[in-house]
């Protein structure tokens, strides 16, 4: 697997290495960049489709304190490392955290962007705390036990990938996430800035996503000078490219194809 010394980090990350313009996928929070098989098996007879683990996440470690401000330098330092002028760039919840940033702050390199089930908001203090005890939890000694069912519930809520997920989690260095559960719970909120997004946006949003409710990306599709759409996706959670992944993968497609 390559990693890229880059930041002070080692990112992990995978490249189908082709010429053609190129795709770069940003997981969510708990994932990796397994997450977007679907995605990669699709598109990359037609486009360089790279992936990589965010810090704290998969392969890649994370060694201090961090912002998602970070994670987009991050991203665009993998593309200095590749030699990639410029990409779309696909962001799943917390990696459309740190697309977007990348996008503000790097207008120039971003050619559009497609936000899944993601947002710009900062989450209120009852949900905080929430989220805080399940960090808690998550990161003690005790089997995940109905937490891990409870959150692969929230975030796919589909029987095999449960499972599968489930048990990856339960495989590594769950203490891992301090830093990880930090950034995503002190967040910056850029609900504001949304005017400065010159770039064509795709939304694509799970009609049942209870961690980022649809009514997030309807709110947030107004805002985006440029938006070209958001796609509904009937039936699906936080994950949708997971569990959804013909609806999502036609919906990209035709987003990425029609770009001007």
């Amino acid at each position: 697997m390559p990693i890229a010394n880059i930041n002070g980090q080692n990112i992990a990350f995978s490249d189908t290495e082709t010429d053609l313009a190129a795709l770069i996928f940003s997981h969510g929070f708990l994932m990796d960049k397994t997450m977007f098989d679907a995605q990669v098996e699709h598109f990359s007879k037609d486009y360089r489709c790279i992936c990589w683990d965010e810090r704290g996440f998969g392969d890649t470690p994370a060694t201090g304190p961090f912002s998602y401000w970070d994670s987009a330098d991050d991203l665009v330092a993998l593309m200095d490392h590749l030699g990639l002028d410029q990409a779309v760039l696909l962001g799943m919840s917390q990696g459309g955290f740190l697309s977007l940033r990348a996008t503000l702050k790097y207008p120039n390199r971003v050619i559009a962007l497609v936000l899944i089930d993601s947002g710009t908001h900062v989450d209120p203090p009852e949900v905080l705390a929430g989220y805080q005890q399940m960090m808690a939890h998550w990161m003690s000694d005790e089997p995940l036990g109905e937490v891990g069912e409870t959150v692969a519930s929230i975030i796919i809520n589909e029987p095999e990938l449960t499972e599968k997920w489930i048990k990856i989690w339960e495989s590594r260095d769950r203490y891992s996430l301090k830093y990880p559960a930090e950034t995503l719970l002190t967040r910056d909120g850029i609900d504001d800035r949304m005017a400065e997004i010159s770039c064509p946006v795709l939304l694509v949003h799970g009609e049942e996503d209870h961690a980022i409710p649809i009514e997030t990306a309807e709110t947030l599709s107004k805002k985006i000078p440029d938006c070209r759409g958001l796609i509904r996706v009937p039936g699906a959670a936080h994950a949708a490219n997971m569990t959804h992944p013909q609806i999502v993968n036609a919906a990209i497609r035709e987003f990425i194809e029609n770009l001007t």
